[in-house]
């Protein structure tokens, strides 16, 4: 059963090239990278490795359906380029897919960086999605490629594509949090703010909660990041 690495990327020159050496060891993989009209050097990064883009209008979520319609492995993982998986993330993909009743799994969280605050927002984020199975994105959510379609897939919306995939798949089975991490940069949290970021990230949960539109808290989302 071969597993698929969609990693979608917008001007990531920096971070795609160790990404994709991070998986250069691992036989087996497809590994479909999707760019959504970088104007760096993320086009130039991708083929060193001797990756061919794929591309896609701009979005994540957008560009990670791209990415999964022409994608022809068994299982999808869908993987943030400052994100780095497990050693043993393909075992463990396998065995959770495998079993009955499952739609979908994603990793515990970690994060790139010392401090309390930062284990704080691992703890944080690994109960949320073991509680309420609602892993995020940096998480490296993963499914069969049978189970996207059945689910439609990421929405074409500007953000929180995934919580809105995740509630789809939550109707087919249960969502699993494997034992491993995946370890994401800190670079959110450094470049906002350890504080504002966490509570941006909370409002925004809770508006996706209360039924406001992705568009409306995009705006918001993206007002806070000036």
């Amino acid at each position: 059963m071969s597993i698929s690495i969609i990693i979608p990327v917008r001007n990531e020159e920096d971070a795609i090239g160790p990404c994709l050496d991070s998986l250069a060891d691992y036989s087996g993989l497809e590994i479909l990278v999707v760019d959504g009209d970088s104007s760096d050097q993320t086009i130039r990064e991708i083929q060193r490795r001797g990756c061919r883009p794929v591309a896609s209008a701009p979005g994540r979520g957008k560009q990670q359906h791209t990415g999964a319609k022409v994608a022809t492995g068994d299982f999808f993982l869908f993987l943030h380029c400052d994100t780095r998986l497990p050693s043993n993330f393909s075992t463990q993909v396998r065995r959770i897919l495998e079993q009955e009743g499952i739609a979908a799994g994603a990793f515990q969280l970690a994060i790139n960086a010392h401090g309390m605050s930062y284990r704080i927002i691992e703890y944080s984020a690994n109960l949320r999605s073991r509680l309420l199975q609602l892993p995020y994105g940096d998480q490296a959510l993963f499914m069969k490629k049978d189970t996207y379609f059945a689910a439609n897939g990421f929405p074409d919306q500007p953000i929180l594509e995934e919580l809105a995939l995740i509630s789809r798949l939550k109707k087919l089975g249960r969502i699993i949090i494997a034992p491993a991490y995946a370890t994401t940069s800190a670079r959110r949290w450094q470049q906002h703010g350890i504080m504002k970021t966490t509570i941006v990230n909370q409002l925004m949960l809770v508006g996706w909660a209360m039924g406001i539109s992705s568009e409306r808290l995009a705006r918001w989302y993206y007002n806070e990041q000036k």
